[in-house]
């Protein structure tokens, strides 16, 4: 195993070393939060590709194909289908708003008033996204160095807070692009041939496992339907997801950066799939579908190729895990913390000196990052934190984010209507349901939906200025205010 650990150490050195060379970089406040929005094709697809196929989509991918077969695919696949919707449909519009958050766009396309309210309900899913992407080292760690759960934890979320720290989005950027290639090497050119060989071929597959392990839907219509709801609608609105599109320098890159970055999560999904169904001829009584992962990797890789793909699983994890805590820390400073105490002090304080944008976000990354690792360390439950927050996310904000890109009539009062209902009656329903239930999220979002017509049409429409203000900024012609820069770091 020296040489497994041996590569495994040389990757998280890189990535300390990466998070120093952000630093240099990241400059102002959009170089720190959105990398200056000036990513190229290439780095933006890697990048994109990279924030959204995590350890759920590489372990639980893995997992799912243990338990069902190639229809354990469906859960990474919607994810894919998502990221196509958002990049063909909706990217170049987002793009050119030349916000940092959603709160804001909500606040452009409405007139203001529903900045913390929603700010609130994408910060809970952030930091419930980061903590299930956190929890995930210590399975990793657990198969590499046999290491204490907490400890575990605590050494990859370091590794994370401290690189997103020093060079906010460039850092992550940089770090994603080698995530992306290392996941690609690891698992789609190594891990999926060796599996399938190691399994006997298909032929074998076939013949050793159950017909329902090839059918497409064997995992249940109601199932796929709900990762559809859930997933694919939850990458259209997303802060970890519209912060990556921030990043882009144009129209042409956000929309078909993103279809590329799309079409690789399927085939990702696939491979997820097949890995997970040659691994059940391999190892057909593991205690835990989880397992099959680490299981395979351990037992029929060799030295080396065992550290890569290993790097790749950490990959996968550290990806996510540092999206989501941007995200987190972006939407707890601009959202919430900036909203509560008054104002947004874009200019200087109040002896006119220059207000460090770049410090204070810093800031904010150290302390959810803290809050990230102490919350992973006390939960236990992954899949029930992830649900939890994905409910949240899409029976609170999706009807309210896709009515103010798609619908002129829809007004301040009914977005709020929408957050407040659709997100109460998500909560009561997990508790009267089950948090696993699929009832909340359905019930949820109708609720919203139907808040938010109901209201939208019973109040005053938008006011024009406000609309035609919005206009303005989705056709690209209104630019983003200036962030005072900061001194180069001595």
């Amino acid at each position: 195993m020296a040489v497994d650990y041996t590569v495994i150490v040389v990757y998280l050195a890189g990535m300390l070393a990466m998070g120093w060379w952000g630093m240099r970089r990241a400059r102002s406040k959009s170089e720190f939060l959105v990398a200056g929005r000036r990513l190229g094709p290439a780095m933006y697809s890697g990048t994109m590709a990279a924030i959204v196929l995590g350890g759920a989509s590489t372990i639980g991918g893995v997992g799912l194909g243990y338990q069902y077969g190639l229809s354990g695919a469906w859960m990474v696949f919607t994810i894919g289908l998502g990221l196509l919707a958002l990049s063909v449909f909706f990217s170049a519009r987002i793009a050119r708003l030349k916000v940092y958050t959603v709160s804001e766009m909500l606040d452009l396309r409405y007139g203001g008033r529903a900045g913390v309210i929603s700010g609130v309900v994408m910060w809970a899913y952030t930091l419930m996204l980061a903590v299930t992407s956190t929890i995930a080292y210590a399975t990793i760690f657990d198969v590499l160095f046999d290491m204490n759960r907490s400890v575990a934890i605590v050494l990859g979320g370091a590794i994370v807070v401290a690189y997103s720290t020093l060079g906010g989005m460039w850092s992550i950027t940089l770090t994603d692009m080698v995530q992306f290639v290392v996941k690609t090497i690891g698992v789609l050119l190594l891990l999926l041939p060796i599996a399938v060989v190691k399994a006997g071929g298909f032929s074998a597959m076939k013949a050793k496992l159950p017909t329902s392990y090839f059918d497409p839907l064997g995992i249940g219509g109601e199932t796929i339907f709900t990762y559809v709801l859930i997933y694919t609608f939850g990458m259209l609105i997303g802060q970890d997801i519209w912060q990556r599109v921030f990043t882009a320098r144009g129209d042409r890159t956000a929309r078909w950066g993103g279809t590329v970055a799309g079409t690789y999560c399927l085939a990702y999904a696939l491979a997820g799939a097949v890995i997970g169904t040659a691994a059940k001829v391999l190892y057909p009584k593991l205690g835990s579908p989880d397992d099959a992962f680490a299981t395979i990797v351990k037992d029929e890789l060799p030295v080396g190729v065992r550290g890569l793909v290993l790097a790749a699983a950490l990959a996968a994890v550290m990806s996510t895990s540092s999206g989501a805590l941007i995200a987190c820390a972006t939407v707890a400073n601009n959202d919430i913390w900036s909203r509560l105490r008054g104002a947004v002090r874009r200019d200087g304080d109040a002896h006119g000196e220059p207000h460090d944008e770049v410090r204070g976000n810093r800031v904010f990354i150290l302390i959810m990052g803290i809050a990230v690792i102490g919350t992973a360390i006390a939960l236990n439950n992954v899949v029930e934190a992830l649900t939890v927050a994905y409910n949240l996310l899409v029976g609170g904000l999706l009807v309210p984010i896709l009515g103010g890109l798609l619908w002129k009539r829809g007004t301040v009062q009914g977005a709020l209507a929408s957050v407040i209902v659709g997100g109460l009656a998500v909560i009561g329903l997990m508790a009267g349901y089950g948090i696993l239930a699929n009832e909340p999220v359905y019930y949820g979002l109708l609720a919203s939906l139907a808040a938010y017509v109901a209201v939208s049409l019973a109040t005053r429409p938008t006011d024009e200025a406000v609309l035609a203000t919005w206009r303005e900024r989705l056709a690209g012609r209104t630019p983003e205010l200036a962030s005072e820069p900061v001194p180069a770091p001595q």
